[in-house]
């Protein structure tokens, strides 16, 4: 639907100016906060009776544009920013950072009229940007990005000296060590036992003794037995 702007909006025009827009952005936004109104045939007759005054302030800002032009084509603005060797910034210059660095000297533009020769700056250097001012006016802006360069040390993280196993307090190595050593002890201990039950005093004595008293009794029946003998012989 049509509309007449009752005042600047910067995103859509200026005030007296007509303008197409959808009903729903009309009557919920424009209308409500008298920032335009119906284009009616009773609207055309009331802005036609205020041309003169809308003029009059129309010429005000030309005159300031150009004033403002003037002040920015004669300044150049740096802005520094974290970079590597090669120039290639860690980030990124967009229309924003310059809006910033315009404010902090005293300029209030809106960084949606600054255009840069891309979307954005990536490396260091001198560039051109262009900040549209009133109606089809435009300022040439001078922008210098300087690259902080940021050396940076890589360093290994320091280690520490790793042990043997064998050396390591209670490794695994010294217990096994330990029960080959125990049991060879015990085995030890098992072989002189039976060496000392085999090698006693008493051994030989009890071995003889047995076989001492094998033949004595052997002989025992051959006595009585030449004993009759000898009888028989006497008769």
């Amino acid at each position: 639907m049509k509309v007449i702007l009752n005042r600047d909006l910067a995103t859509l025009g200026e005030e007296g100016d007509v303008k197409d827009v959808a009903k729903g952005y009309a009557r919920n936004y424009l209308f409500p906060r008298g920032i335009a109104l119906p284009h009616t045939p009773q609207t055309v007759r009331l802005f036609e009776a205020r041309r003169e005054g809308i003029e009059a302030r129309k010429a005000v800002k030309r005159n300031d544009a150009m004033g403002l032009k003037e002040r920015l084509e004669g300044l150049e603005i740096s802005i520094s920013m974290p970079a590597g060797a090669n120039g290639k910034l860690y980030g990124a210059v967009t229309p924003q950072t310059v809006a910033d660095e315009l404010a902090r000297q005293g300029f209030a533009i809106d960084r949606r009229k600054i255009d840069l020769p891309a979307a954005s700056i990536k490396l260091a250097g001198k560039y051109k940007a262009a900040v549209r001012l009133y109606e089809n006016s435009k300022a040439e802006l001078q922008v210098s990005v300087i690259g902080q360069e940021i050396k940076t040390e890589s360093r290994a993280p320091a280690r520490p000296a790793r042990r043997r196993r064998d050396e390591e307090p209670g490794a695994a190595g010294g217990a096994y060590v330990g029960a080959d050593a125990e049991a060879g002890g015990a085995e030890g201990a098992g072989a002189d036992s039976r060496d000392a039950l085999s090698d006693g005093p008493g051994a030989p004595q009890e071995a003889a003794a047995s076989s001492d008293g094998a033949e004595s009794a052997e002989g025992a029946p051959d006595e009585p037995a030449a004993a009759l003998a000898e009888g028989a012989g006497q008769a």
